[in-house]
């Protein structure tokens, strides 16, 4: 990768993201406890998070783990007593960076168990660590200084000190979490900026859904094939996704269900909705279940795209699976017909081409980049 002085500007630079969030983290002081349980609310809300539970071995760093940052999103470094004297930990640190100043990567900093100007100025067990470095690596000074300015720039970055939460353990996990799902639906909305239009369907979308309503709701969205219908109901799932206890978006259910079959689609769904992941109900209906039992008191978020057949509708959410109050289902579909009998007349968005102005503010767009 080149030097961050000749590199690009975030915007001319592409890179393919995998990750939602990368975790970088000192092992031995926080891996099975405030690590492992910020982990976990990641998780929970549907966060895709890369964390490392290898043991560090020798002073190079893995380079999955270099592509892993490369391909995340977003990065939380998690500074504690002991984080310096892993050089593992400060390459992390430097690469993240780097990411942050070429892709435009989020750096979410959290002290803990450490003053932020311990780190910023290197002192205290980061003074103690850093004499060492510079006795173990006299001969590479640029790699320590490196080290040196990362970490400093790192702690400028603004972040949470767990020295000054309020309330429990688990309330500070829980605000750190909700903070990184708030930057990543900023990001997601900002990513969709070139997209003309879409900013203002969406909340008419939202609108339909009655969010705080403690009914069952289900929303169709429904347009000609390639018309974004799927991207529309991708962004209003990330974006309340958080508000639902559980949630799934089942993509090309027409092309998987041809593929694999309707109960498979239907394990599936059930499978990440009660995060249960060997699940399987193989017959047609799932009866007076205990799993009936446990969807009935659970608030769920679900997307159905692209369905072309009422008998997928009836599978996967109809009148045999009942959901928790204030459960949201969104259908997309090409067929309105197929929306009649799940979702009320004034429950159904039909997304339309641009209009003349959207049109003319695509074209300027993209013609006078």
């Amino acid at each position: 990768m080149n030097n961050m002085a000749d590199s690009s500007s975030a915007s001319d630079i592409v890179c393919q993201e995998k990750y939602d969030v990368f975790l970088s983290f000192r092992g031995v002081d926080t891996r099975d406890t405030f690590t492992s349980h910020l982990y976990s609310a990641l998780v929970r809300k549907k966060i895709e998070t890369y964390i490392d539970y290898k043991l560090e071995s020798g002073d190079k760093i893995a380079p999955n783990l270099l592509e892993a940052i490369e391909k995340s999103k977003l990065s939380v470094v998690i500074f504690s007593k002991n984080y310096a004297s892993s050089t593992w930990c400060l390459e992390e640190l430097a690469h993240i960076l780097e990411c942050k100043d070429r892709y435009g990567q989020i750096v979410v900093p959290i002290f803990y168990g450490v003053d932020p100007s311990d780190v910023r100025k290197q002192q205290g067990s980061y003074g103690d660590a850093f004499a060492q470095l510079e006795q173990r690596f006299k001969d590479s000074m640029d790699k320590v200084l490196k080290w040196r300015a990362a970490l400093t720039d790192a702690a400028d970055i603004s972040g949470f000190d767990a020295s000054n939460k309020t309330g429990t353990e688990a309330d500070f996990v829980e605000k750190v979490a909700q903070d990184v799902l708030s930057k990543l639906n900023h990001k997601s909305s900002s990513n969709l900026k070139d997209l003309v239009g879409i900013e203002i369907q969406i909340e008419q979308i939202e609108s339909l859904l009655c969010i705080d309503s403690p009914d069952v709701c289900t929303v169709g969205i429904w347009g000609m094939g390639g018309i974004g219908k799927t991207t529309l109901a991708e962004a209003v799932f990330h974006r309340l996704t958080s508000k639902f206890e559980a949630s799934c978006f089942l993509p090309n259910v027409r092309e998987e269900s041809e593929r694999h079959g309707l109960k498979h689609l239907r394990n599936v769904l059930l499978r990440e909705i009660l995060n249960e992941k060997d699940l399987n109900i193989d017959t047609p209906s799932i009866g007076r279940s205990f799993v009936r039992e446990r969807l009935g008191r659970t608030k769920v978020l679900i997307v159905l795209d692209d369905v072309n057949d009422s008998s997928q509708l009836e599978l996967l959410v109809g009148d045999d699976i009942q959901f928790g109050c204030g459960s949201r289902i969104i259908i997309t579909t090409r067929d309105r017909r197929l929306l009649k009998k799940m979702a009320d007349a004034d429950k159904i968005f039909k997304v339309e081409g641009l209009r003349c102005d959207e049109a003319l503010q695509l074209f300027h767009l993209h013609a006078f980049k």
